[in-house]
């Protein structure tokens, strides 16, 4: 097998090269590099190429990007990113760490295989606290991220350009008969980028282009002692890096979407909005994830012409069928909690969002943002004081109905989760749906008084939650609430939620009703 690779790459099968212990060197290639895994670690070349939208073929152009690779991937992968590694001697005779270099690798920790998160989702053993951990990881880390350095990163044609090429190369890579529902694709992604191209300005006048991962997918994503770690980011080309933050968690959006999980596909955006609060790129989200569903039917059309094989035909078709649908803005509808804290508002509007793939705005956490501090930080303000006097409250609704109205605009369906104990609270927002004639729901969340009390008693020493509702705060609340009025009676679904399961038959009553308000 080593004869069918150069000479540099033969030579390196012999375990002999190394210095370190390596029992038998396996060889992975793809069209840009090999990877020789190799003990520990894993030595990734890359092949000396000019693909027109990367060039390797210059030993010099080797050296940089492997050095680029380290960098970018360090910022949320040091654990598996050791170093550039030169290699000396002659092709047929190397030596690792040896000047000067005829040649460069990106020297790597390796890691099971199995630990990749589309292979855990395929065992099954991809779970919501995985989702979470990941969501936090990337949200912190776009916030972070420097804004872009030049007036081309993220401009309109700059975004364009790549969306524009998707489709050349389908046509020229899929049948004939493909041809018409390509270009109607194109025709239809054309329209929702010139639906969209003022908010891309915005969204580059506002800083959002930053130096991103560029890849983000569930096959470049592995579990490190619990955790997900994000690896093998874009080191070949700055504009497909320079990137909008919502673009780079599209595609793991639009990964999950087309593996039929629509569940953790908006427990995962759900979560990252929460964290970075970027609702507002909701607004370019759609165009985004048509794009990288189009991309990954464009790798499939490469292997459909290289083998003709039916079966990847198929797989583009599948990711072009996403990248239209994802066009599509889903009937909006809004959906209020209702009840007092520790009802479960929370764990109701999770399982909710799930279920229907709704956008969540949680009030808790919007107040605490709209005065200036995170969602776990306390605000150190008595009952009725402070972020929760009657004119902070006030505020704080308001501000969540001018988002909720927002993401209705966007074409989302929203549920806010807040306590709308007051008829004032409540009536703008019925209003805003009325005026736009979506479906709305009062979803009323009834506990039992003990019930309340244990779960507030246990929120508050476990501290992980962005509410500070204590016993005195239920009191409070319970005498100043204000019942249902007539009007409001039609809007009503009532979901008993004296467990900590949400399955039980007395509530499966309950979803029903909620799922055919939303049909």
């Amino acid at each position: 097998m080593a004869n069918a690779y150069p000479p540099l790459i033969a030579a390196l099968c012999d375990p002999a090269c190394f210095p370190h212990p390596v029992k038998r060197v396996t060889v992975l290639e793809t069209h840009i590099s090999w990877v020789l895994l190799a003990g520990r670690y894993a030595y990734k070349i890359k092949k000396p190429v000019d693909l027109g939208f990367l060039d390797f073929s210059q030993l010099s152009q080797r050296h940089f990007y492997c050095q680029e690779e380290i960098r970018l991937n360090r910022r949320l992968a040091p654990g598996i990113y050791l170093q550039v590694t030169a290699i000396g001697g002659s092709p047929t005779q190397p030596i690792i760490n040896a000047e000067p270099a005829f040649e460069y690798a990106v020297k790597m920790r390796r890691f099971a295989a199995g630990k990749l998160l589309d292979t855990l989702l395929t065992r099954g053993e991809l779970t919501p606290a995985h989702i979470d951990s990941l969501a936090e990881t990337i949200a912190r880390f776009h916030t972070y991220l420097p804004e872009n350095p030049g007036a081309d990163c993220g401009s309109p044609d700059a975004i364009e350009a790549p969306t524009r090429q998707n489709f050349q190369q389908l046509l020229e890579l899929m049948k004939p008969e493909d041809a018409v529902s390509i270009k109607h694709l194109q025709d239809n992604c054309r329209q929702a980028f010139l639906a969209a191209e003022n908010l891309f300005k915005q969204r580059q006048q506002a800083g959002f282009i930053r130096e991103c991962h560029g890849d983000l997918h569930l096959g470049n994503i592995v579990l490190l002692r619990g955790r997900p770690v994000a690896f093998d980011g874009i080191e070949f080309s700055p504009e497909l890096r320079w990137i909008d933050t919502i673009s780079d968690v599209a595609f793991l959006i639009m990964d999950l979407l087309h593996r039929g999980r629509t569940d953790l596909a908006y427990r995962f955006l759900n979560a990252y909005l929460q964290i970075s609060g970027d609702y507002a790129g909701l607004g370019v989200l759609r165009f985004y994830l048509s794009y990288r569903a189009a991309v990954r039917a464009k790798i499939a059309g490469y292997r459909f012409a290289q083998t003709g094989a039916e079966s990847t035909r198929q797989e583009c078709l599948s990711y072009l069928n996403l990248a239209g649908s994802s066009l599509s803005p889903r009937k909006p509808a809004l959906i209020l909690t209702h009840g007092l804290p520790g009802c479960g508002k929370s764990t109701v509007s999770q399982i909710a969002l799930e279920k229907h793939q709704l956008i969540r705005l949680r009030s808790d956490v919007e107040r605490k943002r709209l005065f200036g501090l995170n969602a776990l930080q306390k605000s150190g303000s008595a009952i009725d004081s402070g972020i929760y006097d009657p004119q902070a409250s006030q505020k704080t609704y308001q501000y969540l109905l001018e988002k909720t109205q927002a993401l209705l605009e966007y074409g989302f369906p929203v549920i806010v989760d807040a306590a709308f104990l007051k008829h004032a609270q409540r009536r703008p927002f019925q209003v805003l749906a009325q005026n736009l004639g979506i479906p709305f729901v009062i979803l009323s969340i009834q506990v039992k008084d003990d019930v309340l009390r244990q779960r507030i008693r246990r929120r508050q020493e476990q501290g992980r939650d962005a509410s500070e509702a204590d016993l005195v705060v239920l009191d409070k609340t319970k005498t100043g609430a204000e019942a249902l009025q007539a009007e409001e009676l039609p809007y009503n679904v009532i979901l008993t939620n004296n467990t900590d399961g949400m399955d039980g038959n007395d509530q499966q009553a309950a979803w029903r009703k909620l799922e055919r308000t939303l049909e």
